[in-house]
C-alpha cells in the first residue's frame, strides 16, 4: 500500500516523525493563532459597524488596522505551524514568532486610535 500523501509536502517530507504530543501541542497553537485572527477580525468589523461613539476618522484607522492585525495573524498561524513543524521534524531549535512585533505595534496603535477617537468626538 502506498504512502498517503501528506500537505504540505515541503514540511512532511523532511526529517523523522516527531512524537505525536508535539505535533499536536504545535496544531493547537495553530488554532489558538486562527482564534485570535478570527477575533481580531471581528473586533474590527463590529468597531466600523456599531460606532460607538467614536471620531469617524479614527474609527475607520483603527478598524483597517484590527482587520490588517486579523490578517497577519493567520499568515503567523500557517507561517509557525510550518516552521515549527520542520524543527521538530529535524530536532533542531523551536523558531520565534516572526510576527509577533508588528501585531504588537498594530494592537498598541488600535488602541491609541481608539483612545484618541474617543476623546476628540
Amino acid at each position: 500500500m502506498a504512502e498517503l500523501q501528506r500537505f504540505p509536502k515541503a514540511v512532511f517530507s523532511q526529517g523523522d516523525e516527531p512524537d505525536a504530543r508535539f505535533s499536536l501541542a504545535n496544531e493547537r497553537t495553530f488554532l489558538a493563532w486562527i482564534r485570535t485572527a478570527l477575533a481580531l477580525l471581528a473586533g474590527g468589523v463590529a468597531l466600523e459597524a456599531l460606532g460607538l461613539g467614536i471620531h469617524p476618522g479614527y474609527r475607520l484607522a483603527a478598524s483597517v488596522l484590527l482587520i490588517l492585525a486579523g490578517i497577519m495573524s493567520a499568515f503567523q498561524a500557517w507561517s509557525g505551524w510550518t516552521r515549527t513543524e520542520r524543527a521538530l521534524r529535524r530536532s533542531s531549535p523551536l523558531p520565534s514568532a516572526p510576527f509577533s512585533l508588528p501585531l504588537t505595534v498594530l494592537l498598541v496603535s488600535v488602541a491609541v486610535l481608539v483612545l484618541v477617537g474617543i476623546v476628540l468626538k
